[in-house]
């Protein structure tokens, strides 16, 4: 069993951050506009965070440090989410090149920053966010080893995020609105609903959870932040696509990928795959070879929103 509490605890930390961000690019991509930019928010979100623990640790500690480092990633992913919604919205620039421009500069950007700031790129952090054991829930037998013991409070952040996010897509207004703004936005418009606001909403949604989900995943898997998020923004894109832009399926699909993930990271631990004659190298390629596989037999029946990635000129409605 104890190999089973590892293996769950650990796709944990991968897939969570995977759920936040697939979830945020979901909003996006429902309200008309394609942010492959993921990547390159969750990489400003993890450097605002991860620079704030790293200057500010001498003096706070636990978890409302972590707390607050969460928020700054949120806020500055969505002030750069920004860039990305005037280039697609405002300007009626192609979404894929806004989100590949993004994308190049967030890591120059980053490394630029560090080393202006301290005069290296790598930024250090001590980790002493993690919880040994929550008070009661803890003690539960099974679930309790399982979830409540050696977990991140990022984790129970990422579920309530996926709550809120469903729920308020499915049963809101606002909703209702960004759903219609993504299939029929000239219809969306005939009825008073102003689309570009409500795209507006959207992409910033989509960098306010990219920005959590960088600094989410890294801080459960290392010490320090060198400009990177490990490809995790395009894995969040297959996430997306695999569970059709639907919450549910999303959810499904983050833990997939996530266990992937984790068995592409940790199979030296797990005494089955250890004794296996595999290389190194073929468990490090499992999560984009799953990537690959499961795009080439699901993107075929896709539900993308109708509307995504053409902008909406109101003149022409």
């Amino acid at each position: 069993m104890d190999i089973v509490y590892f293996i769950m605890q650990q796709t944990m930390f991968f897939a969570i951050p995977l759920l936040i961000v697939a979830i945020g690019g979901m909003y996006s991509e429902r309200s008309g506009v394609i942010n492959i930019a993921l990547e390159g928010i969750m990489v400003i979100g993890a450097f605002a965070g991860v620079l704030f623990i790293n200057m500010t640790q001498a003096n706070l500690s636990g978890q409302g440090l972590l707390l607050i480092a969460i928020v700054i990633a949120g806020v500055t992913g969505g002030i750069f989410s920004l860039l990305h919604a005037f280039a697609s919205i405002n300007m009626k620039a192609d979404q894929t090149i806004s989100g590949t421009a993004l994308n190049m500069f967030a890591p120059a950007f980053a490394i630029f920053a560090a080393r202006t700031i301290q005069e290296v790129q790598q930024i250090q952090f001590t980790d002493t966010f993690q919880i040994d054991k929550v008070p009661v829930l803890g003690d539960i037998p099974v679930i309790g080893p399982l979830f409540f013991q050696n977990c991140y409070i990022t984790t129970y952040i990422g579920i309530l995020i996926f709550l809120v996010a469903a729920f308020v897509i499915k049963k809101t207004r606002f909703g209702l609105r960004l759903r219609a703004c993504g299939e029929h936005p000239g219809a969306a418009d005939s009825v008073g609903v102003n689309v570009y606001k409500i795209r507006y909403s959207g992409v910033i949604i989509s960098g306010v959870l990219a920005g959590i989900g960088g600094l989410v995943f890294v801080v459960p898997t290392s010490t320090n932040f060198n400009a990177s998020v490990a490809g995790y923004g395009f894995l969040a894109l297959a996430v997306l696509i695999f569970g059709q832009w639907r919450s549910n399926k999303i959810f499904l699909a983050a833990f997939f990928f996530g266990i992937m993930k984790t068995l592409a990271s940790a199979y030296s631990a797990i005494p089955v795959l250890k004794d296996l004659p595999i290389p190194n190298e073929i468990y490090k390629m499992i999560p984009y070879i799953a990537t690959l596989v499961v795009l080439a037999f699901f993107s075929k029946n896709s539900q993308a929103p109708k509307a995504e990635g053409i902008p909406y000129d109101k003149g022409s409605r």
